[in-house]
C-alpha cells in the first residue's frame, strides 16, 4: 500500500504540473480540474502514510525512525507528521488543499485571474512536491524491514503537539495562496475592491489556524517543558510569530482596499511578505541553522536546498512586485487624521515589529559568520518589540471609530482621557493595595483600556445596548479579537512581574510554601504506562479551606532512550501552582527529591485572550457584507456622529 502512496504523490505532482499549465494561461475550468485530482491523490498518498503508521509497517523507513508497536493510537497517526519528512508531505497536502478550495470558493468574475490564481499555487504546490520526493521522500522501504521501530520523539507525544503543526501549516500555507491571488491581481493590474473581497476570507482561514497553532505551541512548552514560561523568544517560535504579525497588519489594510479601494500596493507587499516569511518559517525550522527544540531537522543538504527554495520563490515574489505595483491604482484622497491614517499607522506598527524580532532572530547568525558567538535573548525583545507593540495599543480604542477620509477625533480624544484617568485611578489603587511594579501597573492599565475600547465599540456602532446582538458578525468578530488583545495584556504582565517561582529538596512528609501555599511531599512511587516507565511524586497543597493534590511525573521512555518531564498544574481560578519533578538524591541516606515549583497568576488570561482573537477572525470571516459595491462605486464617507440620535446600527468598518 505504501507504494501505492508513493505511486499517488507523484501523480499529484504530475497534477499540479499540469494545473500550473493551464492555469496560467487563463484556462480556468481545467485548472480546477487538476487542483482537484492533485488534492485526491495528495490525499490518498497521505492517507496511506498514516495506515502505514497505523498498521506498524517497518518496511517503512519513516514508520520505523517515528514509530513503536507500543505507542497509543493517537500518536501513531500524529508520528505521521510528527518529523521532518511526514511533515512536509502534510504541508503539500495543504498546500493542494488550498488550491481546491481556491477552484470551489473564488467566484469573482474575473475567471482569467482566477486562472493564474491556481496555476501559481500549482506552481508553489509543485516546488513542495518536488522538495518532497526528491530530497525528504516519506515512502522510502527498508530491507529487510526491523522488528521494531524506535519510537516518536517522546516530546511530541502529547496531544496539543498532534494539533499543533496542522495549525500552523494551514496558516503558513494558507499565505502562500494569498500570494497566489496578490500575484495574479499583480499580473492583471488590478488590486481592487473586488480582489480584496475575495482574499479576505483566505487571509482570514490562514491567520485564525495560525494563531491557534501558535497558542498550542506556547501552552504545549508550558505544561510539557517543565521549565514554567510560556514564551521564551526561541527562533522557531519567532519563525512562526512574524508571519502572524504580517498577516495581522495585511487583515487591517485589506480593510481598506475592500471600502474604499485603497493601499493597494501596500496591502499586495504585505501579502508578499506574508509568504516570503512563511517559507524563512519553514527554512528556520527544518535547516538547522538555528537550535530550538522545536527544530525538525539538522540536515545541511536539505538546509540548502530549503534557503534555495527560499530565495527562488522569495525573490521571484519580490520582482513580480517590484515590476507590476507602480501600474496599480490609488484610492480616494486621505488624511493622516482618518481611519486610513489610523490603519496605515497601525500597519507599519506591525511592520517595524516584524523586523524588530527578524533581526533578533537572525542576528545569532550574522554574529557566527564573522567569527563571533552571540545570543540574543528576552532582554532585547523586552526593551524593543514590548514598546513598539504598546504604541500600538495606546491608540486603539481612540482611533477605531474615526471616520474615512478624514476625521473629527475631538470627542475621542475627550472621552479616551477621562476613562484613561479613570483607569489610571484604579490602577494606582491596585498598585498600592497588591504592591506590582509600576511597569506593570501600566501594562494591566493598558489592557484595562483595549478591554474598555472593545466594549465602547460594541455600542457606539449598536447605539442602543438591547440591538447589540443585532450588529453583523464582522464587528463582533472585530470587538473580540481587541477584546482578546486586552486580556492578553492583562495575563502577560501579571503572570511576569507576579510570577513567583522556587527550587527545594523535600523528603517524604516534608512541606515548603509558595506563594501561600502549604505543599507536602506524600510521597514517590513508580508507574508504567503503554510505552514509558516513571517516578511519580504525590503533592498535596493547602491554602486555608482550599487544597490540592499533585501528581508530577519523571518519564522515562526506553524505545527512544529518553527522559521527558510531566508536570503537574492546579488552576485556582486566577493563576496556576505549577510543579515539576526533578532529580533524585540520597543525601545522609535519606531520598531528596528536587521540585521546581511555581504560582504564575492570572496565566490563562493569555491563552484565552488569543482564542478570542482566533474567535473574532472566524466571526469575521462568516460575517461578510451584505451589499456588494464595485471598485468604481467607493463607499461614500461616513461622517462621525458626535452623540447617537437614533436607533440605528452601524456598518462594520474592519
Amino acid at each position: 500500500m505504501i507504494e501505492v502512496g508513493h505511486m499517488a504523490a507523484f501523480l499529484a505532482l504530475a497534477a499540479c504540473l499540469v494545473q500550473t499549465w493551464y492555469g496560467v494561461r487563463g484556462n480556468r475550468a481545467m485548472a480546477a480540474g487538476m487542483a482537484y485530482s492533485a488534492l485526491g491523490l495528495m490525499s490518498l498518498a497521505f492517507g496511506l502514510l498514516i495506515w502505514s503508521f497505523v498498521t506498524s509497517d517497518f518496511s517503512v523507513a519513516l514508520v520505523t525512525a517515528n514509530s513503536h508497536t507500543f505507542k497509543p493510537l493517537a500518536y501513531k497517526i500524529a508520528g505521521a507528521w510528527g518529523n521532518h519528512e511526514g511533515s512536509m508531505a502534510l504541508w503539500c497536502l495543504v498546500s493542494i488543499g488550498f488550491a481546491a478550495a481556491g477552484a470551489w470558493r473564488l467566484r469573482t468574475g474575473r475567471r482569467e485571474f482566477e486562472a493564474k490564481a491556481l496555476g501559481i499555487q500549482g506552481g508553489i504546490s509543485v516546488g513542495s512536491l518536488v522538495y518532497l520526493l526528491f530530497a525528504s521522500n516519506p515512502f522510502l522501504r527498508l530491507d529487510p524491514a526491523p522488528l521494531q521501530g524506535n519510537g516518536l520523539n517522546p516530546l511530541l507525544q502529547d496531544p496539543g503537539l498532534a494539533i499543533h503543526p496542522p495549525m500552523l501549516y494551514l496558516g503558513y500555507v494558507g499565505f502562500s495562496f494569498v500570494f497566489a491571488l496578490a500575484a495574479a491581481g499583480l499580473i492583471e493590474g488590478r488590486i481592487d475592491r473586488d480582489w480584496a473581497k475575495a482574499t479576505r476570507p483566505f487571509v482570514l482561514a490562514a491567520w485564525v489556524p495560525l494563531s491557534l497553532g501558535i497558542a498550542l505551541g506556547s501552552y504545549w512548552a508550558y505544561y510539557e517543558l517543565g521549565w514554567g514560561g510560556w514564551w521564551f523568544w526561541d527562533p522557531v517560535e519567532n519563525a512562526s510569530l512574524m508571519p502572524w504579525l504580517l498577516g495581522a497588519a495585511l487583515l487591517h489594510s485589506i480593510v481598506v482596499t475592500e471600502k474604499r479601494g485603497g493601499f493597494a500596493a501596500w496591502t499586495v507587499l504585505l501579502a508578499v511578505l506574508a509568504f516570503c516569511f512563511s517559507i524563512l518559517g519553514a527554512f528556520l525550522v527544518r535547516s538547522g541553522v538555528l537550535t530550538s527544540v522545536h527544530a525538525f531537522a539538522i540536515d545541511p543538504l536539505r538546509g540548502s536546498l530549503l534557503l534555495a527554495g527560499l530565495m527562488a520563490y522569495g525573490g521571484a515574489a519580490l520582482a513580480l512586485f517590484a515590476w507590476r505595483a507602480p501600474v496599480l491604482k490609488g484610492g480616494p484622497d486621505w488624511q493622516f487624521v482618518s481611519r486610513e491614517g489610523a490603519l496605515m499607522a497601525n500597519n507599519l506598527v506591525f511592520f517595524v515589529a516584524t523586523i524588530t524580532v527578524l533581526l533578533g532572530t537572525i542576528f545569532p547568525l550574522l554574529a557566527e559568520a564573522t567569527g563571533r558567538q552571540m545570543s540574543v535573548g528576552m532582554p532585547y525583545f523586552n526593551l524593543t518589540f514590548a514598546p513598539i507593540m504598546a504604541l500600538l495599543l495606546v491608540g486603539l480604542p481612540l482611533v477605531q471609530g474615526w471616520s474615512w477620509g478624514a476625521a473629527t477625533p475631538k470627542l475621542h480624544w475627550m472621552r479616551g482621557v477621562s476613562v484613561g484617568a479613570g483607569i489610571g485611578v484604579l490602577v494606582l489603587l491596585a498598585l498600592w493595595r497588591m504592591k506590582l511594579p509600576l511597569g506593570a501597573g501600566v501594562g494591566v492599565a493598558l489592557g484595562l483600556w483595549l478591554v474598555y475600547g472593545a466594549g465602547r465599540e460594541l455600542v457606539r456602532r449598536a447605539v442602543t445596548l438591547p440591538r447589540i446582538f443585532a450588529l453583523p458578525a464582522r464587528v463582533w468578530g472585530m470587538s473580540l479579537a481587541h477584546l482578546g488583545i486586552g486580556l492578553f495584556v492583562i495575563g502577560a504582565v501579571v503572570q511576569t512581574s507576579g510570577r513567583y517561582e522556587q527550587t527545594v529538596a523535600l523528603q517524604a512528609g516534608q512541606s515548603v510554601e509558595v506563594a501561600g501555599w502549604a505543599v507536602t511531599l506524600e510521597d514517590v512511587r513508580s508507574a508504567e504506562g503503554p510505552n514509558w516507565y516513571a517516578d511519580r511524586a504525590t503533592l498535596t497543597a493547602r491554602k486555608g479551606s482550599a487544597s490540592a493534590r499533585l501528581l508530577p511525573e519523571k518519564r522515562y521512555y526506553p524505545a527512544a532512550r529518553m527522559p521527558t518531564t510531566e508536570t503537574a498544574i492546579h488552576k485556582t481560578g486566577f493563576g496556576d501552582l505549577y510543579t515539576a519533578l526533578g532529580d533524585r538524591r540520597e543525601v545522609d541516606g535519606k531520598t531528596i527529591w528536587t521540585f521546581r515549583i511555581y504560582y504564575n497568576p492570572l496565566i490563562d488570561l493569555i491563552f484565552f485572550g488569543v482564542f478570542l482573537m482566533a474567535l473574532g477572525g472566524v466571526f469575521a470571516a462568516a460575517g461578510g457584507r451584505k451589499a456588494r459595491v464595485t471598485a468604481s462605486q467607493p463607499e461614500p464617507e461616513r461622517k462621525p456622529d458626535p452623540e447617537p440620535s437614533g436607533p440605528k446600527i452601524l456598518e462594520p468598518a474592519e
